[in-house]
């Protein structure tokens, strides 16, 4: 290392900690650090968004972006997704928040769509440099989505947004919230399976709010199936009899509320439909929240 490479570490380090410095030991707004489809930002901002008092953890078995893990900020929480590569991130985020914002620091400088390419081709060895490409990749990439080809390959072409590193982001902040984390790699079930008496759980999973016309006839069996919805549905009242209690949103159709409807309370609530590669596709949609009966 060169004496310019290493003043220029040393640099970014104390950057880093004046920045952090200056968060208060009072709680902080974060916000999530990816960009996920089908997060739950526009949720937590809604009126129909409360959540009542429980005195054991938070459990989210469909963590992706984590809006509503972020927003509440619980003290202690159990966070399960079964992207692997997802998880390692939030792990990262938790454990070496340092490295990973010198990363993303690198990773800005380097931007171009040449470099996406080589990068998105690329296999990094080490856990905060992948951390470090997951989030480069879901900032550039087209529309934040996640997809893998067949051989698991991430391959999502580049999109419009250029901005990978963001000095206002409080990288110390996440990785103190999420200190109190376990973080897993599981389906959905083996996490709903340890929530007792006294935690709760918010339950977001794979679905569209096309769904609310066509049903799940002609979902990808692979990424969440009619069946996992039956087994959502059955591993949450489980988790009830326990004593948890439940919030779950999932689309707005009468397939979903017939396999819903006996065991939890339905709302459902309006919102602006952004998700659509045209304008003529956006507009207000709808989407089905359940609450327990034990709130």
């Amino acid at each position: 290392m060169g004496l310019s490479e290493a003043f220029d570490r040393e640099r970014c380090s104390a950057a880093f900690d004046a920045e952090m410095r200056q968060s208060s030991a009072a709680p902080l707004a974060l916000k999530p650090f990816l960009k996920w489809a089908g997060g739950k930002r526009w949720l937590v901002g809604s009126t129909h968004f409360a959540v009542p008092d429980f005195p054991g953890r938070y459990i989210e078995p469909f963590l992706g972006g984590g809006a509503v893990y972020f927003h509440l900020q619980p003290p202690k929480a159990l966070l399960s997704d079964r992207n692997e590569r997802l998880v390692e991130v939030y792990k990262v985020v938790r454990d070496n928040p340092e490295m990973l914002s010198r990363e993303l620091r690198d990773l800005q400088a380097k931007h171009s769509q040449k470099f996406y390419y080589e990068e998105r081709a690329r296999k990094r060895l080490k856990s905060h440099t992948r951390a470090a490409q997951f989030i480069y990749l879901n900032r550039t990439c087209w529309n934040g989505l996640y997809r893998e080809n067949r051989k698991g390959q991430f391959n999502v072409p580049i999109g419009t947004k250029s901005a990978i590193y963001d000095k206002s982001e409080n990288w110390r902040a996440l990785s103190r919230l999420l200190s109190g984390a376990d973080l897993a790699a599981a389906d959905f079930e083996q996490t709903v399976d340890k929530a007792d008496k006294g935690d709760f759980i918010f339950a977001d999973p794979p679905y569209t709010t096309a769904h609310n016309n066509n049903g799940f006839v002609k979902y990808n069996q692979d990424i969440f199936s009619w069946g996992d919805q039956e087994r959502l549905r059955d591993a949450l009242v489980r988790a009830v009899r326990r004593g948890v209690k439940v919030m779950l949103t999932n689309a707005d159709h009468d397939s979903i509320h017939n396999l819903f409807d006996n065991e939890f309370d339905y709302i459902s609530i309006s919102r602006s439909s952004v998700i659509s590669g045209s304008r003529s596709g956006r507009g207000m949609t709808s989407e089905a929240l359940y609450l327990s009966k034990n709130w």
